[in-house]
């Protein structure tokens, strides 16, 4: 069953590291129940992971009304197939799920063209897809936002197979493996994608000569 919170008081002084097993723990049962049909179950992993499903939409998409729609299919997709679920993680597992659709998503867009994806480079509300780190200050959080704006716009460079391999690894923590299963290419392929859009990011940032002057502005 899902972890509640302690009556007494105690689990507030639990190490952090303690408090997130618990909720590791608690995923297989989630799963389980949600595979007997308890969409309450479902719902619970819904809420837990729509933030990284949304982020690994809209970051390959670059389009909020396309992430968000790619999104509510991954999850209904999810729903359909959880008895297929096997002991994997379930974060990934669903993120594969997300990078089909998104795939899926993209090829229908260039068939019927709606909105330029290169749009979302300018909106100024991109950065928010992230929440800021608790603990800073006005103009730290400002720094946050325009340091993730630059890397965005960097990220938006890529050929899609690099920037989908980058997001899962880079930004969604998933091993070399779960990639390779999640966008169906050879192990081999997926580390020579990762290591050339590595080094093209490197590249991009340096070009752009934005990240050094959010560098020196941050050192004055």
């Amino acid at each position: 069953m899902l972890v509640s919170p302690r009556r007494d008081g105690a689990g507030a002084n639990r190490p952090l590291a303690a408090q997130r097993q618990d909720v590791a723990d608690a995923v297989p049962d989630l799963v389980r129940r949600a595979q007997r049909g308890e969409i309450a179950a479902f719902n619970t992993l819904v809420i837990r992971h729509q933030n990284a499903a949304y982020s690994l939409a809209f970051r390959f998409l670059r389009s909020r009304e396309a992430a968000e729609d790619v999104t509510q299919e991954s999850f209904v997709r999810a729903w359909r197939a959880i008895e297929t679920f096997r002991g994997e993680r379930f974060r990934s597992w669903l993120l594969r799920i997300v990078a089909n659709a998104a795939r899926d998503e993209l090829r229908r867009r260039k068939r019927r063209p709606q909105r330029s994806l290169d749009e979302a480079r300018d909106d100024p509300d991109m950065a928010s897809i992230d929440p800021a780190e608790p603990g800073l200050g006005p103009q730290e959080r400002v720094e946050q936002s325009e340091l993730r704006a630059v890397l965005e716009r960097a990220l938006a460079e890529l050929p899609e197979e690099w920037r989908m391999a980058v997001l899962l690894s880079d930004v969604h923590g998933m091993s070399y493996e779960e990639v390779s299963e999640a966008t169906g290419v050879p192990l081999g392929t997926v580390k020579s994608r990762l290591s050339r859009a590595r080094a093209r990011l490197r590249d991009l940032l340096s070009e752009s000569g934005e990240l050094s002057g959010l560098v020196q502005r941050r050192n004055t």
